[in-house]
């Protein structure tokens, strides 16, 4: 859909409205004279819906977006709970490793170590510059909880960014998706005859900071209304450009900062039902950690919001947060230990290490169990019969994504609590019927949060994201639940409405923005809160 501006008076003064305009229709001779745009999307959904293997979807409908942009995104909007799977998460690990073998086109930027000291020729050289509003960049270093897989995890921001411009209407030609190639320590993929990437192993961190310092100061010269998405950078580098460059440049790290985010939301409504159902304070919550690499540690350290809106210190809020690594719970006294998990090192146990997630239970006696560790079935029957035994509704969310790796599925949480679990997973399950009573598993997806979030530091064009607009996105998330919603125990709002949820969560970010002076279109200041969701809509691509 194109944007016509329309001259109008008001008081005397010309101005210009914005009115959406449907696409021009197809010159007379491409298509058969029956064609019809309606019967086309019915002809493309079978297409799509006669493959039986999750992959053939994937490159279908990655076919169908290079071909035919409005019909690929007006079918995501229709069939958001069945597209989601396919473009994203589960389905894109299998793309991901993959990807040199079912390559096609080039969609994006690859950037190499070979073109250190020109990175800014080729980023000048991308054909929408003037248009750049948005990039998910990623180094393959951790692709989900499939490891190092060098290029080949370019899938991982192609798909980002198709989530932008379903979930929040960014529009598509303002998106770039960029891979870099720092080389790759997978021996799989660097004796495939097929892969796309150098065949060289991952360069020094001296070489690599040196590299991303270009990188940044070139990507804002070059687009200097560009809001960048690290994603799916290893632990370490996560944290460490996150904190090197988010003080200088409008970025942020879905990894540490949107999957937190995201786990806020759910454990904010989780954390209401199971005090309802106890009677115990939401200040008296604990909360354990099985998985401590950059996802555990950033979802911890935005879980110490929960605490303090309920008036708790940062020092009793972390007090409240265990994580365990593999090798069990992690205490000061446990000895040398990755710097990213000092902060939630616990003080107060001197004993000998606790390596078993049962007995780590007993000890902590938690109301909530979370899991990124991508150890599938770690969360065992012993382990949800103890939280069920402990909590009248126990809060269990395993995160890790793919379904592979999840710690447990929805059924065994149902069938282990007797129906009395608050779920919320990494990826998708389905729901399920417990005594007769239909139950929905909660999805933790970052596609609620970083859409809205995005969108929200474009339109203001946010200097820089702060901790404080991160956490408006969750706090915004939780209150779009419906009354419909909350009356079936929902902990997340059903995500065929996410244009709407993108749109309350942007208006929530610009208002933080602002609050906090990093906006640099002030204009935005004097619209009242409902004429901002209106100009927030407005601003929405519709294919």
């Amino acid at each position: 859909m194109t944007i016509v501006l329309t001259p109008y008076l008001s008081n005397g003064v010309q101005k210009l409205k914005v009115e959406p305009q449907p696409p021009p229709p197809p010159p007379r001779g491409l298509f058969p004279a029956a064609h019809d745009e309606h019967v086309h999307a019915i002809r493309c959904l079978a297409q799509l819906r006669s493959k039986d293997k999750p992959i053939e979807k994937y490159i279908y409908l990655s076919a169908l977006k290079n071909t035919d942009e409005h019909m690929f995104y007006r079918l995501c909007l229709a069939y958001m709970e069945e597209f989601t799977p396919i473009i994203y998460t589960p389905t894109v690990g299998d793309a991901c490793l993959q990807h040199s073998h079912i390559f096609r086109r080039p969609e994006g930027l690859y950037i190499s170590i070979k073109d250190k000291g020109n990175i800014g020729s080729i980023l000048r050289a991308w054909p929408k510059r003037e248009q750049a509003r948005i990039s998910v960049v990623t180094d393959g270093s951790r692709i989900l909880g499939l490891g190092d897989l060098g290029v080949n995890g370019m899938p991982i921001s192609i798909g980002k960014l198709s989530l932008y411009i379903a979930g929040a209407g960014i529009r598509p030609s303002s998106t770039i998706p960029i891979c870099l190639d720092l080389g790759t320590n997978n021996e799989k993929f660097l004796k495939d005859p097929l892969y796309l990437g150098l065949r060289q192993k991952r360069v020094s961190d001296e070489v690599m900071t040196d590299f991303m310092e270009e990188f940044m100061a070139e990507m804002v010269k070059t687009f200097p209304k560009l809001l960048v998405q690290f994603e799916d950078f290893s632990t370490e580098h996560a944290f460490y450009y996150l904190d090197s460059f988010r003080h200088r440049y409008p970025v942020f790290n879905d990894d540490v900062q949107g999957t937190g985010a995201v786990v806020l939301s759910g454990f904010l409504n989780a954390a209401k039902l199971s005090s309802a159902a106890s009677g115990r304070p939401l200040t008296s919550h604990r909360i354990l950690f099985l998985g401590a690499g950059s996802a555990g540690v950033g979802v911890a350290m935005q879980l110490m919001s929960f605490f303090k809106l309920q008036g708790l210190s940062e020092e009793d809020a972390r007090s409240r947060i265990y994580l365990v690594d593999s090798q069990g719970l992690i205490y000061d006294s446990r000895g040398p230990m990755a710097e990213h998990k000092k902060y939630f090192s616990r003080t107060d146990y001197q004993g000998p290490p606790i390596t078993n997630l049962v007995e780590v239970i007993k000890y902590v006696k938690p109301t909530a169990l979370l899991g990124l560790s991508t150890i599938k079935g770690a969360f065992n029957q012993d382990v949800v019969e103890l939280m069920a035994a402990l909590n009248p509704r126990p809060i269990i969310f395993p995160l890790s994504n793919p379904v592979r790796l999840s710690e447990c599925e929805f059924q065994e949480a149902v069938d282990w609590t007797q129906g009395r679990v608050l779920f919320a997973s990494g990826s998708p399950f389905p729901e399920t019927e417990f005594q007769g009573k239909l139950l929905h598993p909660g999805q933790g997806n970052n596609m609620y949060i970083f859409p809205g979030l995005g969108l929200g530091c474009i339109l203001c064009q946010a200097s820089t994201v702060t901790d404080s607009m991160v956490e408006a996105s969750s706090l915004g998330l939780a209150d779009s639940l419906t009354q419909d919603e909350r009356d079936h125990d929902l902990l997340y709002p059903r995500l065929e409405r996410i244009r709407e949820i993108s749109s309350f969560i942007a208006m929530r970010v610009v208002r933080k923005a602002q609050e906090e002076g990093v906006d640099r279109l002030t204009d935005l200041r004097r619209l009242s809160d409902d004429e901002l969701l209106k100009l927030v809509t407005t601003k929405m691509w519709t294919a």
